[in-house]
């Protein structure tokens, strides 16, 4: 973990659009575990999850999910879990994004055997103004992947579109082979994040901002009961109880953390070379969230970012008046080098009094138009 300070200290609504993430990989890679860890450590946001493959599935209290019906279920988090056909994909979207569902961040599974680029497509495609691509996740079977790669060669394929790749089952793959596999992922993910995990365990700031977890609306939630079943707060394992499979998490950290850099100037930056930074992002970034101040560029509006692999949109918002005028960004990704991407966006600062008419032309092709709000940036 970066010594940086915790990107939550800037919160940043990503321009009142809800992030939908793609949670894909082949059967037996650990998609649901995963899915069912985010759900646990939601840490009080609320999740929309839509599973391709319903008959598959195997989250913790399906119990509650039969006595409610297959098609929707409705937890007291705030949690739905939505069996859906590809085709019905924009029907679900709307549901979840209607602001009485109060939903956070909307997480497709895939089928085991599911086209992700098709997936994601819809996604992109969606004429839902209120969803915006949260990124493509790839889980891998770290002891399986070699015999995967041979019975299902399309893997390299998704790797290559993956903007975030979890290297899953690490402690089943014998000790020689962990780093060639992860070696090797790299090399077929075209710069993605690559991050290793067990059990599905990545951090949930990957993707979505926790919320403080103070809402409780009716009922337990899922991080009420993990923490009952983990005994947490009653002393009954110190503090170390993992609550999912009776492996320690290292006294509440996680087996795989990430990186962050948050970065703040009073002096406005200039959009060309924001740009040509954001043009040039290193391998292993995979969000950028935040607001931009372009100066004399746009004096009248600060600049909402969203960025989530090489996927990129800016979200201009009028100045509230007499607020402070700044930009503030957080960086998150596995592996990079904090101090050198710190140094490049302070190489962006520009506080030029003057701006030529064509500075913002390379910004603003990554605004979405308003007349077409399922177009893709």
């Amino acid at each position: 973990m970066s010594s940086s300070p915790d990107p939550r200290q800037i919160a940043v609504p990503e321009g009142s659009q809800i992030p939908v993430v793609v949670l894909a990989g082949f059967l037996g890679s650990g998609k649901t575990t995963l899915l069912n860890h985010l759900l646990h450590r939601s840490g009080g946001s609320r999740i929309g999850a839509i599973v391709n493959d319903f008959g598959a599935i195997e989250i913790d209290a399906m119990a509650v999910a039969g006595a409610l019906g297959d098609s929707t279920v409705s937890l007291g988090n705030g949690c739905l879990c939505c069996a859906v056909d590809v085709s019905e994909l924009d029907l679900f979207l709307e549901r979840l994004a209607r602001p009485s569902a109060r939903i956070d961040v909307i997480v497709i599974e895939a089928s085991g055997l599911a086209e992700p680029q098709e997936l994601v497509r819809m996604v992109l495609a969606s004429e839902n103004p209120r969803v915006v691509y949260g990124g493509l996740v790839e889980v891998v079977d770290a002891a399986e992947f070699d015999a995967t790669r041979e019975k299902h060669p399309e893997i390299d394929r998704h790797l290559s579109l993956a903007d975030l790749v979890v290297v899953n089952k690490l402690d089943r793959a014998a000790d020689g082979e962990r780093e060639r596999v992860l070696e090797f992922v790299r090399s077929l993910s075209d710069g993605a994040a690559v991050v290793p995990a067990t059990y599905g365990r990545i951090d949930p700031e990957f993707l979505f901002d926790r919320r403080p977890n103070e809402e409780r609306v009716g009922q337990l939630s899922f991080d009420d009961l993990h923490r009952q079943a983990a005994g947490e707060g009653d002393g009954s394992d110190g503090g170390h109880g993992d609550g999912e499979h009776g492996h320690g998490e290292h006294c509440g950290h996680l087996h795989t953390a990430y990186e962050s850099l948050s970065f703040t100037s009073e002096v406005p930056l200039g959009p060309r070379r924001l740009m040509d930074f954001l043009d040039s992002r290193p391998d292993g970034l995979y969000r950028i969230k935040g607001y931009v101040d372009f100066g004399a560029h746009d004096r009248d509006n600060r600049y909402a970012v969203h960025a989530v692999g090489r996927f990129l949109r800016f979200y201009p918002e009028p100045w509230t008046p007499g607020e402070p005028r700044s930009t503030q960004l957080v960086l998150i990704g596995s592996g990079i080098d904090t101090a050198t991407l710190g140094k490049e966006l302070r190489a962006c600062e520009d506080g030029a009094p003057h701006a030529d008419e064509t500075s913002m032309w390379g910004v603003l092709r990554y605004v979405q138009d308003p007349a077409e709000p399922g177009s893709e940036a």
